[in-house]
């Protein structure tokens, strides 16, 4: 068992998943988080932020013992996947092709971070910082120390920022990122349906830009809409009822009838940290890289970050902090800027208008959907098997 001090900065699902994976190794940790998690109601609303989780993602969950904690009525396994451009035939997956259960589990965010949290409050090994952010940061190879805004200090071998996209922690570092705007908004829609629980997602691309269909548990479900900001803020200004309409008039057909629960919109931005550690602290999930979240890739990405970090400090804890963070930086920073750079590949090829690159995606999704060896295996690979 190791006995590190390590300070983690936010508590969202890669911040609490991380904390409760090294604690359970033995290090002390220091969990600050600036908004503390409030466990919610199995009974409540769906929420508008759900993730996609693989099945390596899922693994990961079951080895911090927490997958069995979730409410059986918030969590949706899906067995079926279908992708196609507007007029051309579809790509599928199935579960059955490779002899697995589910493709994936959709689930709120917020039910991950309430049962990491859960778990990580029954262990004595875990200090918390509710309500309390970073003041400043004096941060070296040998190590790292905070002062909060309350200016109680706070040392230790390591810290690990996972405070989101806006990283302030990774400001303080001086740690700079390549970053652009998409140039689009994203809508999402939480419709309840008059339908028993689906078992497929399913997204649509458009010149507009992708629709896609998110299954939730029972008759719940997510639709997510990217158009451009004036589209998107005119379906956010609309009633309920209004924006049902609409739906059944543009988005692809839904067989079924559902009503309008909630929706929200963000925009679409990529960021990518220059660097993923300074001295004893690095970078995790959407502090080192956020990605177009058309593929729903985005919290698998920050929970590979996880576990990667995680086996170093498990089976290289002999290197010093500093060598051993530059590994993890050469072991995720390639494979994340990959994922990235593909998904605005396939994004941006699925917005132009030319004849023959349309002609070329219609071949390729043929080619695909015929490749059976080919297409179950890239199937694995996203899913981390």
């Amino acid at each position: 068992m190791q006995n590190r001090q390590v300070i983690v900065i936010g508590g969202g699902m890669v911040g609490a998943l991380t904390a409760l994976l090294l604690a359970k190794q033995g290090d002390s940790i220091h969990l600050v988080e600036k908004t503390p998690c409030i466990h919610p109601l199995e009974n409540e609303a769906f929420d508008l932020r759900v993730s996609a989780f693989s099945a390596q993602s899922k693994k990961l969950l079951e080895l911090a013992g927490v997958w069995d904690l979730l409410p059986k009525n918030r969590l949706c396994a899906y067995q079926r996947l279908q992708t196609w451009e507007k007029g051309s035939q579809k790509l599928c997956f199935d579960s059955k092709e490779i002899g697995i259960d589910a493709l994936g589990y959709l689930a709120e965010n917020r039910w991950i971070q309430a049962v990491l949290w859960q778990a990580l409050k029954t262990l004595n090994n875990v200090t918390f910082y509710d309500n309390r952010q970073v003041a400043s940061i004096h941060n070296s190879d040998s190590g790292v120390s905070v002062n909060l805004d309350n200016n109680q200090q706070i040392q230790a071998d390591l810290l690990i920022a996972c405070d989101g996209a806006n990283s302030a922690l990774r400001q303080l570092l001086n740690i700079g990122i390549t970053a652009w705007d998409y140039r689009q908004k994203c809508l999402l829609i939480n419709i309840k349906t008059d339908s028993a629980q689906q078992n497929i997602t399913w997204q649509e691309f458009r010149e507009t830009g992708p629709c896609a269909f998110l299954p939730l548990a029972e008759n719940n479900a997510s639709l997510v809409w990217y158009h451009s900001p004036q589209k998107i803020n005119h379906l956010k200004s609309l009633s309920n009822q209004q924006l049902k309409q609409v739906i059944v008039d543009e988005f692809p057909p839904l067989p079924f009838d559902f009503s309008v629960e909630d929706k929200g919109a963000f925009p679409l931005t990529r960021r990518h940290a220059q660097s993923y550690f300074k001295g004893a602290s690095v970078l995790l999930g959407d502090a080192a890289h956020t990605i177009n979240p058309l593929a729903g890739q985005g919290v698998n990405l920050g929970f590979k970050d996880v576990e990667c970090l995680v086996d170093l400090l498990q089976n290289s804890s002999d290197l010093p902090i500093p060598v051993l963070l530059k590994r993890y930086e050469c072991k995720r920073k390639p494979a994340n800027l990959l994922m990235q750079s593909a998904m605005d590949l396939f994004y941006k090829g699925s917005k132009c208008e030319l004849d023959s690159v349309r002609l070329l995606r219609k071949g390729i999704l043929h080619l695909a959907q015929n490749s059976g060896v080919v297409k179950n295996k890239v199937m694995k690979y996203a899913m981390g098997l």
